[in-house]
């Protein structure tokens, strides 16, 4: 009959139930000593990976501004894609000896991530920091790169960490990120460099473009709790923001109970009307005086209809000036100028400047000679507290230099 197992399937299945439960978990060990155990997709809702990307390409701006400063050249650092992943598609991403740059959160956030670079990008941009131009990218990466490397990150998850403080309400810091070279080939799990890369993580990937030297990905590891706690935060701190419900309307007194009229008055109260909409000036005469115009009975004018009267005794002169007049009395400001002149100035001799790159002072040695900009015999600069204020020649003043003004600048 259609949906009925036969006799055989019925005894296969009873001979794989009955099957050594050891053979199960040593292939259970082996498929998972391969790296072919597959991400839990159910450790996030894809609500919370769009929250966790949002967060994400806000910090990771920031930091794209921040590595422009850094090198000069433009950057660009387009939107996330955020997904789970295990050890073994960072292994089919990354195949090259890569660095890990560690961040660990000290305020605000409990718990670290990790940004994966590659080799060539990251001798790009610190051959960018040393003041070249990005060419130079022979020979193994050392401990200068990786030092260099650090700083960079330091400065542009520290931008990023602000920009956190910033959308999550509260005060974020790292400290200094922890930068080195790793083969992934020599490592079979995850675990042996970060607990969390042991079984599944979250992904979030990057497009990192430098001019035409650099267009490559870079990737950023998160622990599910890490990633967890982010999202809590981020959505507590945007409910922050939602109005308030309304707080609910109080029962209506009951209406009081009718008193009786006052009698009326002879004459008729005068209704309590705004001058504006009768066409009369706010400051017009007394409403007792020009209701007749209106063709309307004379009526006696309220209290709270009282206006204003102008006093006719007020005496009222237009305002005069006192001129001012161009008399300098030299002696009322050698009187100001003697108040200032025990004020200590700096007061700078330059014999020349020039511009070196990081890597030029890195070699610098005794005996090592820096040519300046300045022509031998050519007046030297002197300045007052910065200020380029005179023109000189060195001297010497029995065991000291001195420096002789030739000149005065105007």
């Amino acid at each position: 009959m259609d949906g009925m197992l036969s006799q055989d399937e019925i005894n296969a299945l009873l001979t794989g139930m009955d099957a050594p439960a050891d053979d199960g978990d040593a292939a259970a060990e082996d498929t998972s000593a391969a790296g072919e155990l597959q991400p839990d997709e159910s450790l996030l809702t894809e609500y919370e990976k769009d929250a966790i990307g949002e967060v994400a390409n806000i910090s990771m701006g920031s930091s794209a501004t921040t590595l422009f400063s850094i090198v000069n050249r433009k950057v660009n650092i387009t939107t996330p894609t955020v997904k789970m992943a295990v050890w073994k598609n960072v292994l089919d991403e990354y195949e090259k000896p890569c660095v890990f740059i560690q961040i660990k959160y000290t305020q605000g956030l409990d718990g670290s991530n990790i940004l994966v670079l590659k080799e060539h990008d990251v001798k790009v941009i610190t051959d960018l920091m040393m003041g070249g131009d990005g060419s130079n990218t022979d020979g193994e990466l050392g401990e200068l790169h990786l030092s260099a490397i650090s700083e960079a990150m330091n400065q542009m998850m520290g931008s990023s960490a602000t920009s956190l403080s910033t959308m999550l309400g509260k005060m974020i810091d790292i400290s200094p990120p922890e930068a080195s070279l790793v083969d992934l080939t020599a490592f079979k799990s995850g675990g042996d460099i970060a607990p969390f890369l042991e079984g599944t993580f979250v992904k979030i990937a990057f497009r990192m473009q430098i001019d035409d030297l650099v267009d490559s990905s870079i990737m950023q590891l998160y622990p599910i709790d890490f990633a967890k706690e982010i999202y809590n935060t981020f959505i507590n701190s945007q409910g922050s923001d939602e109005p308030a419900a309304p707080a609910p309307q109080p029962e209506p007194a009951p209406a009081p109970a009718p008193q009786p009229a006052p009698a009326m008055q002879p004459q008729m109260a005068a209704p309590q009307m705004d001058m504006g909409q009768m066409g009369m000036p706010q400051m017009g005469m007394p409403q007792m005086q020009m209701m007749p115009q209106m063709g309307m009975p004379q009526m006696q004018m309220m209290p709270q209809m009282a206006m204003p009267q102008m006093q006719p005794n007020m005496n009222i002169q237009p305002v005069q000036f006192q001129n001012f007049t161009s008399d300098f009395n030299p002696m009322q400001s050698q009187e100001n100028i003697e108040l200032i002149k025990d004020v200590p100035l700096e007061v700078t001799v330059e014999l020349g400047r020039t511009i070196k790159s990081i890597s030029d002072i890195l070699d610098f040695a005794p005996g090592t000679i820096i040519e300046l900009d300045k022509i031998a015999g050519e007046p030297i600069d002197v300045l007052v507290n910065g200020k380029f204020v005179a023109k000189g020649e060195v001297v010497v003043i029995e065991e000291s230099f001195g420096i002789r003004v030739t000149e005065i600048i105007k």
